[in-house]
This record gives C-alpha cells, sequence and structure tokens, in this order.
C-alpha cells in the first residue's frame, strides 16, 4: 500500500508540474476562450454604392474641373485630335466639354453602344440557344448554331464567369434522346445559317483575324474560334471545327456517326425541324459583363447580331450596325453615334464624346435597371480587366473608376464613370484619334483625366 502511494503522489506532481508548465500564469497569456462564447464583433467596412442613389452630392466646381481637365487634354501623347466630355449622371448636363459633339474613333469603346442595345432589345434575360434537330432523313440530325460564340469544347473545371454552355453537354442529351429513339448511328450535318453576309467586316484591316483580335464571325463556333486554350490564333472556318469537335463527342455517348468529320456537311434545318436536344447560354446580362470586362471583339459581334435578329434585321455587319442605332434611338441616345461593327475594330466607326458619356450615364440611370450590367461590366481601375494594370501612378483611384477602354492603332480612348469627391455621379469619355506612337503615354493621359474626374 505504501509503494502504490508514493507512486500515485508521484504521477500528481509530474502531472501538476506539467500543468503549472502550460498555464496561463507562467505563460502569461490570456484565459482561452470558452468554447460556447461568441467571438467579439468584428466590424464591416464596405464601399458606398456602384450607383449612388440620384448621384447625390453636390456638383464639382465648373471652372476648376475645366482648369485641369483642360491641362491634361494638352498632353503630347493624346496627339492633336482628342475630345472630352464629363456628363452629371443624374440630371445628363454637360460639366465639361472638348470636342464633345464631333465624332472621333471610338475603338473598343463601341462596345458601350453595342451592349446597351442588347440590354435594351434582348433584356438581361435572354440566352442564346445551340440546338440539335432531327434531319430530313431518317437518322439523320443537324447541329443549328445559334449563335454563341462562348459555347465550349473544353472539359476545364477550372470555374469561370459566366459559365458557359457545354458542347460535351450538348452531345451526352442528343445521344440520349437518340439512344431512347433506338438510334445509334446517325448521319450528322450543320446549320450556321442564322447569320449572313461576309464573315469579316469590310472596313476592318486584314490582319484582325491572322493576329488574333478576332475570328471569322460565324453563327455556330466554340470557344470563340480559338485553335487551342489560351491561344490567340483562330481557326479559318468556326463552323466546320465546332461540327468536328461535336461529331468525336458522339460516340463517347455510345452513337456512332456515318460519316467522318472530315465530310462535313452545310445544309440547312427544315422549319420546325423536331428538336433532340439543346444547351443555352449564360443570361444576356453575365454576357455583357463579360463583353465589357474582357474587351471580347467575338462575344460583341454576337451580341450585336442578336440585336439584328430581335429587330427584324439581317444578321449581318450592316444589318447588325442599323438595329443598334435604332435601339439607341428609342432611348433618345443615337445623335453622335455611326458604327459599322459592334466591338469597335473598324477604324470608321465615328461615336462623339457627349454621346458616349451620355451612354454611360443612361446605363447608371435609376429609370433604367435592364441597363446597369453595363456598369457592373466596365473594368474597374487597377482590379479587373482591361484596367487591372492601369492607374499605376493614380493609384489613389484604384476602385473609384470604372471605365471601358479603346485601343487601334493610332487610337486610345476611355469612357466610363465615377463617385466625386463630394459624392457625385459622373460620367465620363475621352477620346483621341491621332495618337503618335508609344500608345502607353495615351493611356497614362486618359487614366490622369479620369483621375482628375474622380478628385473634383
Amino acid at each position: 500500500m505504501a509503494l502504490v502511494t508514493l507512486v500515485l503522489l508521484q504521477l500528481f506532481v509530474v502531472a501538476a508540474g506539467a500543468h503549472l508548465l502550460t498555464s496561463d500564469v507562467l505563460t502569461e497569456k490570456a484565459p482561452a476562450p470558452v468554447a460556447s462564447a461568441e467571438p467579439p464583433p468584428v466590424p464591416v467596412i464596405t464601399a458606398g454604392p456602384v450607383l449612388a442613389a440620384g448621384g447625390n452630392g453636390p456638383l464639382p466646381a465648373k471652372g476648376t474641373l475645366a482648369g485641369r481637365l483642360t491641362e491634361a487634354l494638352g498632353d503630347p501623347a493624346l496627339g492633336d485630335s482628342v475630345g472630352a466630355a464629363v456628363v452629371d449622371a443624374e440630371t445628363g448636363a454637360v460639366l465639361y466639354g472638348s470636342g464633345a459633339e464631333r465624332g472621333i474613333t471610338p475603338a473598343s469603346t463601341t462596345k458601350v453602344a453595342t451592349s446597351v442595345a442588347a440590354l435594351a432589345s434582348l433584356g438581361p434575360d435572354a440566352r442564346i440557344s445551340t440546338r440539335v434537330v432531327r434531319g430530313s432523313a431518317p437518322n439523320s440530325i443537324v447541329l443549328v448554331g445559334g449563335g454563341d460564340p462562348t459555347l465550349t469544347a473544353r472539359s476545364s473545371s477550372v470555374p469561370v464567369y459566366p459559365r458557359p454552355a457545354s458542347l460535351a453537354a450538348l452531345a451526352m442529351r442528343t445521344a440520349k434522346a437518340l439512344k431512347a429513339a433506338g438510334a445509334t448511328r446517325v448521319t450528322v450535318a450543320y446549320d450556321d445559317s442564322l447569320y449572313s453576309g461576309s464573315r469579316t467586316a469590310s472596313t476592318w484591316k486584314p490582319g484582325y483575324v491572322p493576329e488574333g483580335s478576332v475570328a471569322p464571325v460565324t453563327a455556330l463556333m466554340v470557344d470563340e474560334g480559338k485553335v487551342a486554350p489560351g491561344s490567340h490564333q483562330r481557326v479559318p472556318d468556326p463552323s466546320r471545327a465546332a461540327y468536328t469537335a461535336f461529331v468525336s463527342l458522339l460516340p463517347k455517348y455510345g452513337v456512332a456517326v456515318a460519316k467522318p468529320a472530315a465530310k462535313a456537311v452545310r445544309a440547312k434545318a427544315s422549319a420546325g425541324a423536331q428538336e433532340i436536344a439543346r444547351v443555352d447560354s449564360a443570361p444576356m446580362y453575365a454576357l455583357v459583363e463579360r463583353a465589357l470586362t474582357l474587351s471580347d471583339n467575338d462575344l460583341t459581334e454576337a451580341l450585336a447580331r442578336q440585336v439584328a435578329i430581335k429587330e427584324g434585321e439581317p444578321a449581318s455587319f450592316e444589318g447588325a450596325a442599323a438595329a443598334v442605332v435604332r435601339v439607341l434611338a428609342r432611348l433618345k441616345a443615337a445623335e453622335g453615334v455611326r458604327v459599322f461593327d459592334g466591338c469597335g475594330l473598324s477604324p470608321k466607326n465615328r461615336i462623339a464624346p457627349v454621346a458616349l458619356a451620355r451612354l454611360v450615364a443612361a446605363a447608371a440611370s435609376p429609370a433604367n435597371p435592364r441597363l446597369h450590367p453595363i456598369v457592373s461590366g466596365m473594368p474597374v481601375a487597377g482590379f479587373t480587366g482591361t484596367l487591372g494594370h492601369r492607374f499605376v501612378k493614380n493609384g489613389s483611384v484604384h476602385g473609384l473608376v470604372r471605365a471601358k477602354t479603346g485601343t487601334l492603332d493610332g487610337v486610345n480612348t476611355l469612357a466610363g464613370l465615377t463617385t466625386t469627391r463630394s459624392g457625385r455621379l459622373v460620367t465620363f469619355a475621352f477620346m483621341a484619334d491621332k495618337v503618335p506612337p508609344g500608345w502607353g503615354k495615351a493611356e497614362a493621359a486618359l487614366d490622369r483625366l479620369a483621375a482628375i474626374v474622380a478628385a473634383s
């Protein structure tokens, strides 16, 4: 008994010593929180609303704003063909203008006009469908393009926004429907007849497709006609490439193709042909956001043609341009807008700075909630899209300026909106189309102009 008692006493001493070595007394640490105790509240700090209600806040002093902008517009990096406009988002009043009514080559800021027209005509929830229908012969099917360039043949698990429709899903649904009807071997044709006219604009420079700025515009394509993920190179015939990819997927789901992909057949589906399967794009608001954030030429051309179809015009470059201007006219925003394509690659496009600034104001207006994706899709200074690397010397306005960029040979533009230092929501357009060599300097000059507005 004595021995057992001694052992127990020793164990107690060791345990007590270990407890003291780790105790709050010796380590001078605060007591550990009780598991059931609620953590102290953490203050949450958020930015103000993107669209200030009613553009509240006093207007910036016109004299001061005009003086600073006029001086900055004289930057030699912008050349001698410069236009500028600053507009009060609430009232539409021009707070500053210099060459504001003169048409200037807009480059990719043309996408603002196309996006406004797409949302106004089609609505933010519209989707673009790619379908498979029955052909005229037994056991024949037709892949029908609806004009969705974001349709993907990739199987990457990396999430992207917006989530694109999947060609594999279309093949799987097609095979399931065919097998349910007892068909396990079919012939396949493709229909890209929704679009008409030339696949490239007559006003585009010949190098745009070879250099990868845009793919030939067709109603059927996958992954915007790129030859491989991450590549800028484009396939010569996006419709045929999409057909080939679709045909290669069908056997994986138990349906054989009677003719090899090398013998692709282009055919128009019969009116009222029975639909077998379909996949839908992301909604229009998300497509517009992607087009603006990434300055996506292929997607914007598709949006312009969707507007043409909805407005009863041919789905061609000419029809799309006419339809976009018609929609803008209904919004009383067409004055000063003349376009030959949807994406802005055409050097013949002309938009007046005040027209562009007023388009942005219309998109920001509480009266036009359908147009608000224009604002949420615009690149954010220092953070997203084509403004992610910009405003290096104006870091104080990171996150405060949202704007669409535009760049062509000799052209640099910037159009967007910001809240001034006093809390007034204003829109702006700064445009230069005779920029001397060294476009990086012109970008910096445009950034300074936007920063002046934000600081006013």
